[in-house]
């Protein structure tokens, strides 16, 4: 009986060991796994996951890499995978990349604002997919202790709603999950937000071993304050003990907000000076704080859109090479920031593009710095406001191949070649072919899977996401996808309430337009290189490279933990053999 019970003792002890070398698994080891977990943080450029972008990087460029990871983590700037750099990189944390937004202050290490924030101070949220391993109603609280967190030091408030549209949705999720982000299983990611011009939607990895109130597992409620702290806009910050660090530091039974976090959620919605008053909304189930806040909305709110809001079909919208974004309407344009519409604006296109008319069909940024304008039968090149001498010219003679009034244009990131749009059809125009636009085009917008006919601007950000533009709606293409993704609400989404931030408009779809999470706004433009050795890929062609890429990226994850693997199998023939040794 002493021998069973040593076994019994022994086994226990050998799956726990098990157990943690499985959790384990997702230990950064080798310098590929790094550089996976730099590019999938901000430190490198995303394209250094995908084998076609033809981008080689360096030595300097890695140990770069490295030395704003360690700068942001508060270690020595080595520029090396040291063992303290691996530890880092091994700890579980926010699936939200650092490199976001901009520092509010370069002299001090301090929070980050995303850039975009919520026009309203009364936000509600649902709980659409509950975890496993909780009940809804120890769920239901801990989030509302979450929300709490924010809602007591700003005028923000928060309301629980059972169905319904929501600003917030707090998913738990395993896996692949519709977002092209997904979770890697207990350790390593642990949940992902949206900023608040994505949507704020909140995922949580239900791999995970979520807890309450508790040393063991992962405390629910620490996780999904600090996700939150992303819904409503901010960055990840530097400062070690502030809630909006990205590692999770395990269960603080006394913990409380760092001022670095009060400081960065007051920069955008400012100090509460509101009172405790009973919440009069009737299409509530009042699980949030329920105050009121009497405070005015920070400065800086009211912008002058009342023009393109009234109308939010658009003619062009483009990245300038220096890194701006402009819609182009008419005879006026506005310039977008992370908040919206800029103040200022509009202003009259001629006045700023001298020479350049009004009612654009189209524009791009091309990798050379230039842009282009597109009208009826003529384009004009532009070097920042400045136009080109010996222009405009006919679309014939710089664009051969390609129809005049066309409807829109972009440069795409997946092999860097301009495609151009009219009606039902679409073209590839690539400057380093003869000809430039090869005999089996024109071919179907179809193709793009939910795009449809007759679009009126397009434009595609460094995040991976093409976006087109219809009437008063907009579609978000995923470009690994090679379809319109799917969300609640829909696509296609108001451009009006999402892009312009008009606030009249309806947050959802319109039923009446075909076909469709909300939208990130990204970093600023950056045409990708050419893909090395596929300069004659069309649509069709780069489905097949989305798929290898999914390939590759799967055998990458299989090699990075090659290593614990080996490790996990050894514990494995440990176990069999004591208990082999137990049972004879």
């Amino acid at each position: 009986m002493a021998t069973c019970k040593s076994c019994i003792a022994l086994m226990s002890s050998l799956v726990l060991l098990l157990s943690c070398a499985l959790r384990c698994a997702v230990a950064v080891q080798t310098d590929a796994q790094a550089m996976m977990y730099l590019s999938q943080f901000g430190y490198l450029s995303p394209s250094m996951k995908n084998p076609n972008s033809g981008h080689i990087m360096s030595e300097e460029t890695m140990a770069r890499a490295l030395m704003e990871f360690q700068s942001f983590v508060g270690l020595n700037l080595t520029g090396h995978l040291d063992d303290e750099t691996l530890h880092y990189m091994s700890m579980p944390r926010c699936g939200v990349r650092d490199k976001v937004g901009f520092a509010t202050d370069s002299r001090s290490r301090r929070y980050a604002l995303q850039g975009s924030r919520w026009r309203v101070k009364d936000l509600t949220y649902k709980i659409s997919k509950y975890p496993k391993l909780l009940g809804k109603s120890e769920t239901d609280s801990e989030i509302r202790k979450a929300f709490d967190v924010w809602s007591d030091v700003t005028p923000l408030t928060f309301t629980h709603k059972k169905s319904g549209q929501v600003h917030i949705e707090i998913r738990f999720e395993k896996g692949e999950h519709g977002d092209g982000d997904p979770f890697d299983g207990p350790g390593g990611t642990l949940a992902h937000a949206f900023f608040p011009v994505y949507g704020g939607d909140a995922h949580f990895d239900d791999s995970e071993k979520w807890s309450i109130g508790s040393f063991k597992g992962t405390n629910l409620f620490q996780v999904a304050a600090h996700e939150f702290g992303h819904s409503l806009g901010l960055s990840h910050s530097d400062v070690r003990s502030a809630l909006m660090a990205p590692f999770y530091r395990g269960y603080n039974p006394s913990f409380t907000l760092d001022s670095d976090d009060v400081e960065a959620i007051q920069a955008l919605y400012g100090a509460s000076t509101s009172a405790e008053a009973p919440d009069s909304d009737d299409d509530s189930t009042s699980q949030g704080s329920g105050k009121k806040t009497t405070t005015q909305e920070p400065p800086g709110t009211e912008g002058s859109d009342a023009e393109l809001c009234t109308d939010t079909k658009v003619n062009a919208l483009f990245n300038s090479a220096a890194g701006e974004t402009f819609v182009f309407k008419g005879d006026y344009y506005w310039k977008l920031t992370d908040d919206g519409l800029a103040q200022g604006f509009p202003k009259p296109i001629a006045g700023t593009w001298s020479g350049l008319p009004g009612n654009i069909d189209a524009a791009f940024t091309y990798k050379n710095g230039k842009t282009y304008f597109f009208k009826g039968t003529k384009y004009w090149k532009y070097t920042d406001t400045t136009m080109d001498d010996g222009y405009p010219k006919d679309i014939s003679e710089g664009f051969a191949g390609i129809p005049d009034n066309v409807d829109a244009a972009l440069v795409w990131s997946g092999n860097g070649k301009i495609y151009f749009f009219k009606g039902s059809k679409f073209w590839k125009f690539d400057p380093m072919q003869k000809p430039p636009v090869k005999s089996t085009y024109p071919k179907p917008i179809s193709n793009w899977d939910g795009i449809p006919d007759n679009i009126d601007a397009v434009l595609h950000y460094t995040n991976g996401y093409t976006y087109f533009f219809k009437d008063e709606n907009y579609y978000r293409f995923n470009d690994r996808t090679f379809a319109v993704d799917v969300a609640d609400p829909p696509f296609p989404r108001n451009a009006g309430y999402w892009w312009f931030g008009c606030r009249a408009e309806n947050k959802g779809h319109r039923q009446e337009v075909t076909a469709a999470p909300s939208i990130i706004r990204p970093t600023w433009m950056e045409v990708r290189r050419d893909h090395k050795g596929n300069q004659n890929t069309d649509v069709g062609d780069l489905i097949l490279d989305a798929d290898n890429s999914r390939i590759f990226n799967e055998t990458q994850l299989r090699f990075a933990r090659s290593s614990s693997s080996k490790h996990t199998i050894t514990v494995l023939c440990i176990i069999l053999t004591s208990l082999w040794w137990c049972i004879s």
